[in-house]
């Protein structure tokens, strides 16, 4: 039997591109369907080839332009449209902050049905550094990079197939060579092509991500805002003679590293979460700072990435619990302690709950190093520990404050919290879809008063936002 032939997509001519969607591809409405498509703007006209129809929408890639839209501005890096990265730099930036306010103003009233009439909505608080904000990137090698449309075509013999950079979306065996990178400050690009080079000069297999094998895997810099700087290379394989070359290769070229770590990762998966770090040269950890607090940053730490506007999340976070020395905080999915311990000065006491162990952890050494005494960490599943017998223990909540990640809350976590009688809860998220859908979960009885977006990420779609709900008046 003959294979049933696939139906041809259509083209799509002068396209009036209309808005933004969340997942920060442009828009447009055509033929009774959304049209998303990517590294448009508003106002632009183009020709679009439709990749993909659903019964809603379509999907689609520019093949030609007409008119580009006044609002554009010009994209600074040169991988931009490649790299899946920095997807708004041809959006200035406080069209970007705008379109991110609408983002969680958007949610709030379409997916948690908040009147936001009633709701004293801040503006949204922008990151004075909008390149090179980052603390920590990670890079991945690759024995077969990402090619051009023109190497393509150009129909030349490709003889240099080694990358060290970022895989391109929605491929994971294809990585895009970096030249350089506008997110980590310096000596971040530096470190990379100098790795880079000394790897192809010496002949070391850079990874092949089809059959999982190869020496070089990936490599991980860290810093903080004071300069000091952490370099992780990640090997494929252990090979004692070819991992020394690399290492002291690197300590000898870049002497003022604060830490030099290494480890092997033999298995299929890229995961670093259940290795171990070894360390080379230097300190174990790099010490970031927020105001008269210092927190260990090790190689597998989490940690905000962008170490300012980290300290703006926070303090809006302070600022909304409103605490007054006395109350009982619990901070739901605490991490490595960050939050709970920026609290514990005004607060009675503060009960971080975290499913990872290692991050609990670092969490009780950070207390420690800052000589705070009114906190308690605890690792396991938080649906399975914030219940009735940990809070007769610990005492129950005033006040909850929750950043859990981008899937939101478990529903028996917005179960437990609705049976805590905290009077407050301060609801940190980064994704404002899942936040908004929680928020509808906690409206029987607690209300929205207050929310600030913050800009972790400038030049892309992404946004964390910061919610106070409190309770309800009764019969409300």
């Amino acid at each position: 039997m003959a294979r049933k032939k696939k139906k041809a997509l259509p083209l799509l001519e002068k396209v009036e591109i209309t808005g933004v969607a969340a997942e920060g591809k442009a828009l447009a409405r055509v033929m009774d369907k959304v049209l998303f498509v990517p590294f448009a703007a508003p106002g632009d006209v183009v020709d679009v080839q439709v990749k993909k129809v659903r019964r809603n929408y379509m999907e689609g890639t520019i093949t030609h332009v007409h008119r580009l839209s006044a609002e554009r501005t010009e994209p600074f890096c040169s991988h931009f449209g490649t790299c899946g990265g920095c997807k708004w730099q041809h959006l200035p930036y406080a069209r970007q902050l705008a379109l991110k306010q609408q983002q969680v103003a958007d949610c709030l009233q379409r997916i948690a049905r908040v009147d936001l009439d009633g709701v004293d909505v801040l503006p949204i608080a922008g990151s004075k550094k909008t390149t090179f904000y980052r603390n920590k990137l990670e890079f991945t090698f690759s024995n077969r990079r990402w090619l051009s449309h023109g190497e393509i075509r150009s129909g030349q013999e490709i003889t240099e197939m080694e990358a060290l950079g970022f895989h391109i979306p929605g491929l994971f065996d294809k990585v895009l060579d970096i030249r350089k990178c506008w997110l980590q400050p310096d000596p971040s690009n530096e470190i990379r092509l100098a790795v880079k080079a000394f790897a192809k000069d010496h002949n070391l297999p850079f990874y092949d991500l089809r059959a999982n094998e190869g020496l070089l895997r990936n490599l991980i810099i860290r810093c903080t805002p004071a300069g000091q700087v952490m370099v992780v290379m990640v090997f494929g394989k252990e090979d004692r003679e070819a991992i020394q070359k690399v290492m002291h290769f690197i300590g000898r070229r870049f002497p003022a590293l604060h830490s030099l770590v290494y480890m092997i990762n033999d298995k299929r998966n890229s995961s670093i979460a259940d290795l171990d770090p070894l360390i080379y040269e230097g300190a174990p950890f790099l010490e970031e700072h927020m105001e008269d607090l210092s927190f260990q940053v090790g190689p597998k730490s989490f940690f905000q990435t962008n170490s300012a506007q980290a300290f703006r999340l926070y303090s809006i976070a302070r600022d909304f619990a409103g605490l007054d020395g006395q109350e009982v905080v619990y901070d739901l999915y605490t991490g490595a302690g960050t939050i709970a311990c920026f609290l514990a000065a005004s607060a009675k006491k503060v009960v971080g709950i975290e499913y990872v162990d290692e991050a609990v952890t670092l969490a009780r050494s950070n207390a420690q190093l800052n000589g705070i005494d009114n906190t308690a960490f605890l690792a396991g599943d938080v649906a399975k520990m914030f219940n009735e017998p940990l809070m007769e223990k610990y005492g129950h909540p005033h006040l909850i404050v929750t950043d859990p990640p981008r899937a939101g809350m478990h529903p028996g976590v917005v179960g437990q919290i609705l049976k805590s009688g905290a009077e407050r809860i301060v609801y940190i998220s980064c994704n404002p879809a899942t936040q908004a859908r929680d928020i509808e979960m906690l409206g029987s009885r607690y209300q929205v008063q207050r929310s600030q977006a913050v800009d972790m990420f400038p030049h892309t779609q992404h946004v964390e936002n910061v919610v106070l709900m409190t309770q309800r008046e009764p019969g409300s």
